[in-house]
């Protein structure tokens, strides 16, 4: 991810709970109002310590994890990688800094992370035979790993809390043997490693030799902390960003901490300091070997912003011996952005090495000042400077809106992709970087939203050089692309041929009902042999080639992983469609527990889980999306898990918030939210498989505060579970999820859509999960802790849970179960326990 790319991410929402491949304080319970029954829970004094789930919970909490795959530069052997189960709350709870936006674990001056792989072998792609590794370190505890480009070697970092080690080690992958390369190493702000393009070295982030013990925190403080703006020209919006420096002695920490020393590393340890010690955003090396591309923080920091927006040189260093070849810019401080989405800041942006040139720049710069409300027919230009930097960059592109990157090919062959977060618009076109006078040919444009008609991804290969590049059929007139194949029948993943020249794609590979395989990687140049990932709802995710030259032949398995939860096979899942009050067509997915038959047992309590999405057609929030063939994946983090207790769960239920044309979709939030909760209500209960007396209404995140405001504003719902929510978007005055405009521009807007405004409607039983340290943007734990208090002090029902030592989301074994815990006891004293319901007589 690029440092563009993390900023991007903390404007435009908060962060979006994802799957990979395969501590409780004292709690307080507000009294009951009005004739809603209060849960029979205690009171919160002398309620101390975590708390266990039922057993059938616990289990799904410690059910096996699939290894990570990660496939070598020439595809034919892959790295396995096992994550052991969640770490303890003693792991979790050890010493963290928390700095210019950063989570600093200063035992081993790397970035906070509590999940390491505990197991790592090869696997032959061609055979399927597993290879085990000597020399490993124990207990191995890797915290990431990178093939070298002639993939001789595999590296990786291991970092250990307890002994305080970040070193690098590497595995000879000839001899099946591993060795520790470099100790000491500084992983703050990215991987602390990068291979050089000829395999025999690489450039590290090393730990400053010498620096003494850290500067003391706290004591008597010099003096206030001081801020001061002057009046400008514009409004800059300001998002409410965690974890930032707060005085000079935090920013004294930042420094220490986040310093480095950049180093050449041969494969025998000889180390070369290159150029001086700092904090380095980025080091990347230039494709021939020759030089790196560095970007360094500059002081004066900020109170108000994270480090990925502190002042920066660009500078581009001497990969042999550090010193300085060329400065690319010096950039100023970003304390704000203009308002809306598209804002950038101005000057160099996304900047990197062409991947198919020996040592060539290429970055982005806004033309309309970074404002979108500024009118203007280019908003970004695309520039390009080749080593030795001493000519006038050229324009490679000039573009109507925003630089989405670049994938590169060859001199007569790029992908360059541009996007508008306003209109959804993104466009991709073809390139010729080394004929400037060519024409750009459009490929494609669509909304980001259209999933239907997404045409793909353009597969990438590793060169020589270890640079992601475009696989090109032998004859260079084609490329491969990867899609999900978005469809009515839900998702069927697809392969496809790209004829450049006619503009045709050619299917090679076909996701088919009643299973579900997705593309991995095309194991050869012309695609006649794939690596997928196969499963079927009772059968989990395993690794398979299937060959694509022979239609008859079946995908040989490489992988066997077993059922992590046995217990639970069977459980029934439809992928249901249904219709708003106007006419939007929605989708779910609904989970039944094994055996359940909803016509012979009759209903059962449901769990509704959701997040709202907001959209820019009605057709677009109208697709399917996700696919009823998809592996039975039951993890303790969503819903499923209570289907081991015996409930009805609606997994993802579409919450489309419209915003056609001109008009903004939070414009009619309310409305728009209360009618996707009413036809789903209307269709589980249609269905025989739950009552309107028996559901419970959860999220996470973005989805905590559509609960609050459910409840809040229906009374379609007996319970809710709000976890990690904002309640009052007055605490986030600078735009939330996908809102552009701030608070003094929408003012009826942000107080309409806070549930905080309505805590005395809320009637029915809410339960509020938090981790006390929370990093997201906008998700402060004071949201939960005020929006309780305000539901108490009115009267309503509900219990507030906060997560010592957690973050947005919940990372130790006991939070966990304490998680499961208290939800599995909500849902059993407001809608019922897991079983068919029993009707009064």
């Amino acid at each position: 991810m690029t440092r563009n790319d993390r900023r991007r991410r903390a404007r435009w929402g908060s962060l979006v709970m994802g799957m990979a491949l395969l501590a409780v304080a004292p709690l307080a319970l507000a009294a009951p109002a009005g004739k809603t029954s209060a849960p029979p829970v205690a009171s919160a004094k002398g309620e101390q310590g975590y708390a266990l789930p039922s057993a059938a919970l616990q289990a799904v909490v410690d059910a096996p994890r699939a290894p990570t795959l990660s496939l070598s530069p020439r595809r034919d052997i892959a790295a396995m990688l096992q994550t052991p189960s969640l770490p303890s709350i003693a792991e979790v709870a050890q010493p963290e800094l928390k700095l210019a936006g950063l989570r600093i674990n200063p035992a081993t001056h790397a970035a906070s992370r509590f999940s390491f792989g505990n197991k790592l072998w090869l696997l032959n792609v061609a055979d399927g035979k597993e290879r085990q590794i000597t020399g490993l370190p124990q207990p191995l505890s890797i915290a990431g790993m990178a093939w070298s480009p002639d993939q001789q070697y595999l590296a990786f970092n291991q970092v250990h809390a307890a002994s305080g080690a970040n070193e690098l080690w590497i595995v000879d992958i000839a001899a099946g043997s591993a060795r520790r390369l470099l100790s000491d190493l500084n992983t703050v702000l990215g991987d602390g490693y990068t291979w050089l393009p000829d395999s025999r070295g690489l450039v590290v982030t090393q730990q400053l030799k010498g620096q003494g013990p850290a500067p003391a925190a706290g004591g008597v403080p010099a003096g206030p902390a001081i801020q001061q703006t002057e009046a400008d020209a514009g409004v800059r919006a300001i998002r409410t960003y965690q974890d930032l420096l707060k005085n000079e002695a935090d920013a004294r920490l930042f420094d220490y901490y986040a310093s480095a020393q950049p180093v050449r590393v041969t494969l025998n340890g000889v180390t070369t300091p290159l150029s001086s010690s700092g904090v380095y955003l980025d080091l990347d090396v230039s494709p021939d070997g020759r030089f790196l591309l560095a970007e360094r923080v500059q002081r004066p920091y900020s109170y108000l912003v994270p480090a990925d927006d502190f002042p920066r040189r660009i500078e581009v260093l001497s990969a042999v011996d550090g010193t300085l070849q060329h400065t690319v810019s010096t950039l100023p401080l970003v304390e704000g952005l203009p308002t809306g989405n598209d804002a950038v800041p101005t000057g160099v942006r996304s900047i990197s090495w062409r991947a198919d040139a020996p040592a060539t720049l290429v970055w982005a710069e806004a033309q309309d000042g970074g404002d979108p409300n500024r009118a203007a027919k280019v908003r970004d230009a695309v520039l390009m400077q080749a080593a030795p930097f001493d000519t006038p960059p050229i324009t490679l592109a000039q573009l109507g809106s925003r630089y989405a990157g670049i994938q590169w090919g060859r001199g007569d062959l790029a992908l360059l992709n541009e996007s508008w977060w306003k209109s959804r618009e993104v466009k991709q076109w073809r390139i010729a970087p080394d004929q400037a006078e060519q024409a750009p040919q459009l490929l494609s444009s669509r909304s980001s939203q259209d999933r239907y008609n997404d045409p793909g991804r353009p597969g990438l290969v590793r060169d020589v050089n270890g640079r992601a590049r475009l696989q090109i059929t032998a004859d260079g007139r084609s490329i491969f692309l990867y899609g999900q194949g978005a469809s009515p029948e839900g998702d069927r993943p697809f392969v496809d041929r790209f004829d450049l020249d006619s503009k045709q794609a050619t299917r090679l590979f076909h996701s088919q009902a009643p299973g579900y395989a997705a593309p991995v990687a095309l194991l050869d140049q012309e695609g006649t042999s794939l690596l997928i990932t196969r499963e079927t709802p009772d059968e989990p995710t395993n690794v398979y080639v299937q060959s694509l030259a022979d239609a008859t032949a079946a995908p040989r398995a490489l992988t066997h992983f077993a059922h992590p939860l046995p217990q639970l096979r069977g459980v029934s899942k439809e992928q249901i469609r249904y219709k708003r009050n106007d006419g939007v067509d929605l989708t779910a997915t609904l989970m039944l527990p094994p055996g359940y038959n909803p016509k012979k047992d009759g209903p059962l309590p449901l769990l509704m889980w959701a997040y709202p999405g907001e959209y820019k057609t009605a057709a677009a929030a109208s697709q399917v999306t996700d696919s009823p063939y998809r592996f039975n994946a039951i993890s303790y983090w969503g819903p499923q898990a209570f289907l081991a207790k015996g409930y009805a769960v609606l997994v993802s239920p579409s919450m489309p918030i419209i915003g056609e044309g001109d008009k903004e979709p939070n414009d009619t939030y309310l409305p728009q939210l209360i009618a996707n909760a009413e036809a789903a209500v209307d269709e589980v209960v249609r269905r025989g498989v739950t009552d309107r007396d028996h559901i419970a209404i959860g999220g996470h995140s973005y989805g905590a505060f559509m609960t609050a405001n459910l409840l809040a504003h229906t009374r379609l719902f007996k319970a809710g579970i709000a976890r990690s929510g904002a309640y009052n978007r007055t605490l986030t005055p600078f735009g939330f999820q996908a809102e552009e405009r701030n608070y003094w521009q929408a003012q009826d807007v942000y107080q309409k859509m806070s549930p905080f405004n309505y805590a005395d409607k809320i009637k029915d039983p809410i339960l509020f999960i938090h981790g006390v340290d929370d990093n997201n943007s906008g998700t402060f734990p004071i949201q939960s802790e005020r929006m309780f208090a305000a539901v108490k002090g009115l009267g309503g029902t509900a219990r507030l849970v906060m997560l010592p030592n957690e973050s947005h989301a919940y990372r130790a074994r006991e939070s966990i179960m304490t998680m499961l815990a208290e939800s599995e006891r909500w849902l059993e004293q407001t809608v019922g326990p897991g079983a068919p319901i029993k009707k009064k007589r």
